[in-house]
């Protein structure tokens, strides 16, 4: 029975116990689909990462939740590359670094620094922003424990995906966000039904002065009750902000995990198209701390 070097790290921070614990098996040769759904079982963070060699990128990265395998992460990315540096396989030694993940969805570029702190700056450059169907604001309401003008009424509840498909759900105030009673059955049969993964629930208000907008992010059917911080649906919030006009910076930092006790911080960068209306870019950034090292049994 082989055994497989394992570590914990925090995404989104740089305080151990913050921000969003990841598994991440930096060497995965030899393990199988099951074995990686086993282990990220196992591990009950909210995603696990596997690296493999490519023979079309720098790394081949597989993402797990407890339940199934998803096409792309946020957190796990800064995770991982986090965990590459700190084992000497991207050097950092000659300054800033791109690097390129192959994903399921495909190929897409990853930047990484030391910032002022030393601490191992990550940008992921997430897919181009697809916009999908509008969702029913009163069903939504009642699968989260709030009354429908809890929402914000002049923009959609609609399915954002910068790679992974999530809806979004803008309500009114931080306040409302700590009211949020979710109806986990009732999560989990809306997001398998609309064929999206999960569900960011965000406020234009924060508890830090200086941040734009707090979430929170719940991915039932994929066996993750509430994701502390959330990269993948942060970039999805980020073209919604930008196409609906609620945000029109081109660069400032969210917040996550707050009301769980694991708070965490994400920085976003948006390109808009030609005429301004459309993001057509979004990247998202964060640093990272191990917190466990370890082997696993398979």
């Amino acid at each position: 029975m082989p055994d497989y070097q394992v570590k914990i790290i925090d995404a989104f921070t740089t305080r151990r116990y913050a921000g969003n614990p990841c598994g991440v098996i930096t060497r995965a040769d030899g393990l199988t689909e099951a074995q990686m759904q086993s282990i990220a079982r196992e591990l009950n963070a909210s995603e696990t990462a596997f690296v493999f060699p490519s023979q079309r990128a720098s790394f081949r990265v597989r993402f797990f939740t407890p339940a199934k395998e998803i096409p792309l992460a946020g957190h796990p990315t800064i995770a991982t590359m986090h965990a590459l540096v700190e084992e000497g396989r991207i050097d950092l030694s000659g300054g800033p670094r791109r690097v390129i993940q192959e994903l399921n969805i495909g190929i897409l570029p990853v930047d990484i620094a030391l910032d002022a702190d030393r601490n191992v700056r990550v940008v992921m450059t997430q897919a181009k922003p697809e916009f999908g169907r509008r969702l029913d604001r009163n069903v939504f309401a009642q699968a989260l424990g709030i009354k429908p003008s809890d929402i914000v009424d002049n923009v959609p509840v609609q399915v954002v995906s910068t790679g992974t498909p999530q809806a979004m759900v803008p309500v009114r105030s931080i306040e409302v966000l700590k009211r949020l009673r979710p109806d986990v059955q009732h999560l989990s049969d809306l997001e398998q039904v609309g064929h999206y993964f999960s569900v960011h629930v965000f406020a234009l208000e924060a508890f830090e002065a200086g941040h734009r907008a707090h979430a929170r992010h719940f991915a039932a059917s994929a066996g993750v009750s509430e994701d502390p911080v959330t990269g993948s649906a942060t970039g999805g919030m980020a073209a919604y902000l930008w196409k609906y006009g609620l945000v029109r910076d081109r660069s400032y930092t969210v917040e996550q995990g707050h009301i769980m006790g694991r708070p965490g911080v994400v920085e976003v960068e948006v390109d808009p198209d030609g005429d301004g209306e459309e993001p057509a870019a979004v990247r998202i950034a964060g640093t990272a701390v191990t917190v466990l090292k370890g082997t696993i049994t398979v």
